[in-house]
């Protein structure tokens, strides 16, 4: 399952991310990771889920997280949520490379039963269909 929250830039998307991510820590059995770009997360969300700063591995590109993502499933085969915060700053906000990444998630989530959720600052009513359909 791949999931998007998509609204506006300080819309509260950062705050409903936490909030899934602690409760995703009280339903779920197995190990739960967040990625994000920066600390801003540290103290909001419970101590058991694996928080990355995505800086320190100068990342920027769709395929380097693709790599990062299986890589982080080959080390713990225990994980069965993946958050990402803000998407864009992640990976970049072409469409097409965007579209592609978020299809090998479903595709991954469907093949390994990892749950993916994703934060994105952009106008919903202008997503592309292929983004809406995980909202």
């Amino acid at each position: 399952m791949v999931k998007l929250i998509m609204d506006a830039h300080g819309s509260g998307k950062t705050k409903e991310l936490a909030a899934s991510i602690n409760e995703a820590v009280k339903n779920e059995s197995g190990s739960i990771v967040c990625i994000e770009k920066g600390n801003k997360l540290r103290y909001d969300i419970n101590y058991r889920v694996r928080l990355i700063d995505i800086e320190e591995y100068h990342t920027g590109d769709p395929d380097f997280l693709r790599g990062f993502l299986s890589g982080l499933h080959a080390g713990n085969f225990d994980i069965t949520h993946i958050f990402i915060d803000s998407l864009y700053k992640v990976i970049g906000s072409e469409q097409e490379k965007v579209l592609a990444f978020l299809q090998w998630c479903e595709a991954f989530s469907q093949k390994n039963d990892i749950r993916f959720t994703f934060t994105v600052s952009d106008d919903p009513a202008t997503a592309p269909e292929g983004m809406r359909k995980y909202f």
